[in-house]
């Protein structure tokens, strides 16, 4: 679900398991929240530099944050509530596509939003803004998805993963 405030694109999920350090407190039943200002190019790469920062953002989400603690504080303690995916756990996977993700993505798939180079996306062709829908026989419906269907995979494993391009389904073939 979208939510603007004061100027952000919130999205909401009812998930409190997801890509981050906030699923460790979940996992403890401690209330978290996930905030997050996007990816670049060099996300998570040695190249991601202080000038890549999205200060702007921070600032922002880190406003919104302060008004958020400021709001809370009054009502005592928080009460932690179990979600849908609670029995669901992330899936353990050994192999990598060599994709950053696009975490702000709320559409069917997994949007691709970096592509590391000499890894298996590179070299099968896929592309940022290419959005994920199968690999194998696995349908990929989101993130969770992705995650169990590269959870299958093992290195030296090769298999046809489907992308949505400009509209059209394009087919890949992905050695790992």
């Amino acid at each position: 679900e979208h939510v603007t405030v004061g100027g952000m694109d919130l999205r909401t999920t009812e998930s409190g398991i997801g890509p981050s350090d906030h699923s460790a407190f979940y996992m403890v039943d401690v209330p978290a929240i996930h905030f997050f200002t996007g990816t670049h190019e060099d996300y998570h790469k040695p190249g991601d530099d202080a000038e890549k920062l999205n200060y702007v953002g921070m600032l922002e989400v880190a406003r919104f944050i302060e008004s958020l603690v400021t709001d809370l504080s009054d009502n005592g303690k928080l009460a932690f509530t179990k979600t849908k995916e609670d029995t669901a756990a992330t899936p353990r996977f050994t192999v990598t596509l060599g994709v950053v993700p696009d975490y702000m993505y709320d559409g069917k798939g997994m949007r691709i939003d970096g592509i590391t180079e000499g890894k298996p996306a590179s070299q099968a062709g896929l592309k940022p803004g290419d959005v994920v829908v199968r690999m194998g026989q696995v349908e990929v419906n989101d993130m969770m998805g992705y995650m169990k269907a590269l959870s299958l995979f093992r290195k030296g494993q090769t298999t046809t993963v489907v992308v949505l391009r400009g509209g059209e389904e394009v087919e890949s073939e992905v050695t790992f």
